[in-house]
């Protein structure tokens, strides 16, 4: 049997209520989604060192494929960052080398919060390179041609799969779970677990959920704030209409 995977909610707005109701609910891993949602830095720097107190995880899906974005996110106390429009293993190469120190990479010492606001020493940055993770996203058709070299680097801790851009660029239009777009998914985990290395899914349907379990993912993110936020509401109001229309029959 699969391990137990972790469990994810993904915000695309900066809100504590949805860090602190997502700890309760039982989950242990947070997805702030920087690249299309209204995070800001000054919103960072209050939400990840929340989700932390709460012994969550804290994922962030930077701006874009760039230094700035990735340091920032590391800086400012992410677990894990996962980078956008990754397009090619040559490419994984050069961003992913922005979220590790060298000799390993190129990310540069910030002397922030992560340091405990003091200097830092080799062992430091042995630790940093270990415990925070670096996930590709792998959404763009050249970086699923290219996952196994883009799985071997070692810059590369996992990947995260972008299930919606994936079907687009690989010309199957809008993203509706069919079987090719199952058969990107199985090869993309298929690969990591080859590899040795974690995989991310968004899964919000129970055929996604159940591939995700199947495969053997390490974190599956089962609920969207905005999604969940329409779902209860949506439920709330239809419970109403059924008592009227049966009242009123």
């Amino acid at each position: 049997m699969p391990n137990t995977p972790r469990h994810a909610v993904w915000l695309s707005e900066p809100s504590s209520a949805s860090v602190e109701i997502a700890g309760l609910a039982g989950y242990d891993t947070v997805v702030l989604d920087v690249e299309h949602g209204t995070f800001d830095l000054a919103a960072l720097d209050w939400i990840l060192p929340l989700i932390r107190a709460r012994k969550m995880e804290a994922i962030v899906k930077v701006l874009g494929p760039e230094r700035g974005p990735i340091q920032q996110a590391l800086d400012l106390g992410a677990d894990a960052v996962a980078i956008p429009h990754v397009e090619s293993a040559a490419h994984a190469a050069e961003v992913t080398s922005f979220a590790k120190f060298p000799p390993l990479g190129l990310r540069s010492f910030a002397g922030g919060r992560t340091s405990n606001y003091r200097g830092f020493t080799d062992e430091w940055v042995t630790d940093q390179d270990a415990s925070t993770r670096c996930f590709p996203m792998i959404e763009d058709a050249s970086a699923h041609e290219e996952i196994e070299q883009i799985l071997a680097l070692p810059t590369v801790d996992g990947v995260f799969i972008g299930p919606s851009d994936l079907s687009l660029l690989r010309g199957r239009g809008a993203y509706t779970g069919s079987e090719d777009d199952f058969a990107d998914l199985r090869r993309i985990a298929r690969a990591a677990r080859s590899a040795g290395k974690p995989w991310i899914l968004p899964a919000w349907s129970e055929a996604e959920k159940r591939l995700a379990v199947q495969e053997g993912a390490e974190t599956i993110i089962g609920i969207m704030q905005y999604g969940a936020m329409l779902n209860g509401f949506a439920a709330a109001l239809e419970s109403i209409r059924t008592i009227e229309n049966q009242e009123n029959s």
